[in-house]
């Protein structure tokens, strides 16, 4: 069964294909992907590595520590994510109202 990484520290250049060939020598990766900002497109400094057994995932938090691309990465088993509520934005009263 895969197992989720999550992966922080990375360096701004890091890429989703850099993160995927750093940790293929800790096992065989499903996925790799480095978490960007949607409106710059800039890393954001963390990233996810699905490993596709437990072995290749207790060797990749073995990785914990190492350096990719300049930086000591921290790795740790990714915590399940909450779930996330319509903040819906906006505010105000949304148009013109007469307040005779």
């Amino acid at each position: 069964m895969a197992k989720k990484m999550f992966v922080g520290g990375l360096a701004w250049a890091t890429t989703s294909d850099g993160l995927r060939d750093f940790f293929a020598k800790a096992g065989d990766v499903a996925s790799a992907t480095v978490i960007t900002d949607k409106f710059s497109g800039r890393s954001k400094g963390f990233g996810f590595v699905e490993m596709s057994d437990d072995a290749g995932a207790a060797k990749a938090i073995e990785l914990n520590g190492q350096e990719l691309d300049g930086r000591a990465i921290s790795v740790s088993e990714a915590r399940p994510q909450k779930p996330r509520f319509d903040r819906g934005g906006g505010g105000g009263r949304g148009g013109y109202q007469d307040d005779r």
